[in-house]
């Protein structure tokens, strides 16, 4: 019999145009060798133009899923994106508790990438009160680090500051993405509780960033699901998300997905776990 693989579980609402999501975080999972299991938040209606409809599932019902899943085959590491409404947090938090669910990535999803709004009025502060405190890591893009902090610095201190804050709260560390800021560069900051990284990188001019965090915080689950240590597994998936950016395949009309067929570089070789796509040879 093989070996068991890693084993990551996301807790997270559909993306019908496959970009973001669960559909996202399943595709990351998959292309860093890591098995995927999920627990559905949340059914949504859209594509690369927006949020058309959203239907949150019964509380109940995400706890059932994160029941069946934790019974059985268990996590190695867990991240949330989309929860929609106060009561599937709470019910959530109360699951990561009841089952002792640890390597735990927070990704506070409240707004897509469109401008829809994906999180009821008041489910901030239960993600600041029930989920902070449980995660190894958050991982807010600068508006969400906004709403959970009140920190409106636009700047890396602005993003230090908040960090620290999230920190300070109860979470193990935060990376704060700055890839809303203005500049010609991307930067993101992570801090946690002890020593403060900065990552840079030239900002890629494209439209197609639709699902850029649930993918990034997917691929830290699952750098965390195969034992690699945080500043470590942050490292290597801020890298590979922006060359999933560069190589994004140009879909929709709008803002468009990743490449998620983008080749993860092992930490323990110069080979790859997912070998780079090969375009199809011109015809003669």
């Amino acid at each position: 019999m093989p070996p068991r693989p890693p084993v990551a579980l996301t807790v997270a609402g559909s993306d019908s145009g496959g970009g973001a999501g669960i559909q996202a975080d399943l595709k990351t999972f998959h292309q860093w060798g890591v098995y995927g299991t999920s627990a559905l938040t949340a059914v949504t209606a859209q594509n690369t133009l927006g949020v058309q409809a959203v239907h949150p599932v019964p509380p109940a019902t995400v706890a059932a899923q994160i029941e069946s899943v934790a019974g059985d085959i268990r996590p190695d590491a867990v991240k949330s994106g989309m929860l929609a409404t106060s009561e599937i947090v709470q019910a959530v938090a109360a699951s990561l508790r009841r089952h002792d669910l640890g390597a735990y990535v927070l990704d506070p999803v409240m707004v897509a990438t469109s401008g829809d709004v994906l999180l009821a009025p008041g489910a901030v502060a239960s993600i600041r009160e029930e989920l902070l405190p449980l995660a190894a890591l958050v991982t807010p893009n600068w508006p969400e680090a906004v709403m959970l902090t009140g920190v409106e610095e636009g700047s890396l201190r602005g993003m230090e500051t908040a960090a620290r804050d999230i920190v300070g709260r109860g979470a193990g560390a935060a990376l704060v993405k700055g890839g809303h800021l203005e500049g010609d560069e991307v930067v993101d900051l992570l801090w946690d509780g002890r020593r403060r990284r900065v990552f840079r990188g030239p900002r890629i001019d494209t439209r197609h960033t639709h699902g850029t965090g649930c993918t990034l915080s997917a691929a830290i689950a699952a750098g965390l699901a195969r034992g690699t240590p945080l500043e470590a597994a942050v490292e290597g998936a801020v890298a590979w998300v922006s060359a999933a950016i560069a190589g994004a395949p140009g879909l929709g009309a709008g803002r468009g997905p990743l490449d998620h067929f983008a080749a993860v570089a092992s930490r323990d070789s110069t080979d790859s776990i997912s070998p780079p796509r090969v375009p199809p040879a011109a015809a003669p």
